[in-house]
């Protein structure tokens, strides 16, 4: 099971105790899934989805909130046999009024006062009612990546002014949630790591939260590790370098002018580093007498590629 579906799984078993938080989750799922149909005398509201997570906690929200049972369908796609949907079906005129009501789809009258909006201003006025109606939302039409390997939350609107409204009722909670275009329809999502946890939080998803804490730290702990190994390697590579270096200017001039030719200072240190090629600076240092600290020792070394150098281009020192 991935990491998106565990998230859906844990949410599907939460219900809030509050009815009005019950409608706004409700008026989520419907806002992403659901559909009123008529089919000639006969009326449905009808909710569509591949989830069972979502099939099931829909279905248990609507006996729970309104009293009413709906009808559950699977319908299997013939071309595609993993493919499957999962119709829930409410009928029945006062039933499906009461309900659409009650989300702000039609008014007393059974008047449609749908908008452009994603969501009736007063099903989310509460802060709970925002964490439901986001639940709700995510349940229906989100995903979450695998943090093992990214940080990725997202919930995907059918249209810009929708995913407007869904921003800022994420973004109530103090978080960065934004907006790109995907073809044709607008994707509300968070990359930060941090700001994915605070969602898990919000939706009150407590389980999937310790779980993706836990891989955030195993991961920090392993870039910090590897930032180490990394700054270490590097250092060691450039200690050898320079050490390799100063070996062959050592030799060329060993080679060319002989040891003898350079000062007492300078062949001192010379000769140590031809016995000790592997050495640190600090620990050549240790070697004289007397002993000479690390910036003493680079400063000699620094001093005999200088002379090697004016050999090369031959000059005299």
């Amino acid at each position: 099971m991935s990491f998106s579906s565990q998230v859906k799984e844990e949410l599907s078993r939460q219900f809030h105790k509050s009815r009005h938080c019950q409608i706004a989750e409700i008026g989520a799922i419907l806002s992403f899934a659901g559909r009123f149909e008529e089919a000639g005398k006969e009326s449905f509201l009808r909710v569509y989805t591949e989830n069972l997570s979502l099939a099931r906690k829909y279905f248990i929200l609507m006996k729970k909130t309104f009293q009413v049972t709906a009808s559950i369908a699977v319908r299997q796609n013939i071309y595609l046999h993993k493919s499957r949907t999962f119709v829930i079906s409410l009928s029945g005129q006062k039933e499906i009024a009461k309900v659409l009501q009650a989300v702000k789809w039609r008014n007393e009258k059974n008047e449609d006062i749908r908008t452009g909006e994603l969501v009736h201003g007063i099903l989310v006025q509460k802060s709970c009612c925002r964490r439901a109606f986001i639940r709700g939302a995510f349940l229906s039409a989100g995903s979450m990546s695998d943090p093992e390997k990214s940080y990725h939350f997202e919930i995907v609107c059918n249209g810009e002014e929708k995913a407007k409204q869904l921003v800022e009722i994420i973004n109530s909670f103090d978080m960065e949630a934004k907006i790109v275009q995907r073809k044709k329809s607008h994707v509300v999502y968070l990359k930060e790591g941090s700001q994915i946890v605070d969602m898990l939080n919000i939706m009150e998803a407590h389980v999937a939260l310790l779980d993706l804490e836990n891989v955030r730290i195993l991961k920090e702990m392993r870039n910090s590790v590897n930032r180490q190994v990394n700054c270490e390697t590097a250092n060691i590579n450039k200690t050898v370098s320079a050490a390799v270096k100063q070996l062959e200017d050592i030799n060329y001039i060993k080679n060319t002018r002989g040891l003898d030719s350079l000062p007492d200072n300078l062949r001192e240190i010379a000769l140590v580093r031809l016995e000790y090629p592997q050495a640190a600076l600090k620990e050549l240092g240790t070697y004289l007498e007397p002993a000479v600290g690390k910036s003493g020792v680079n400063h000699r070394l620094r001093k005999i590629c200088e002379i090697a150098e004016e050999i090369r281009q031959g000059n005299h020192f």
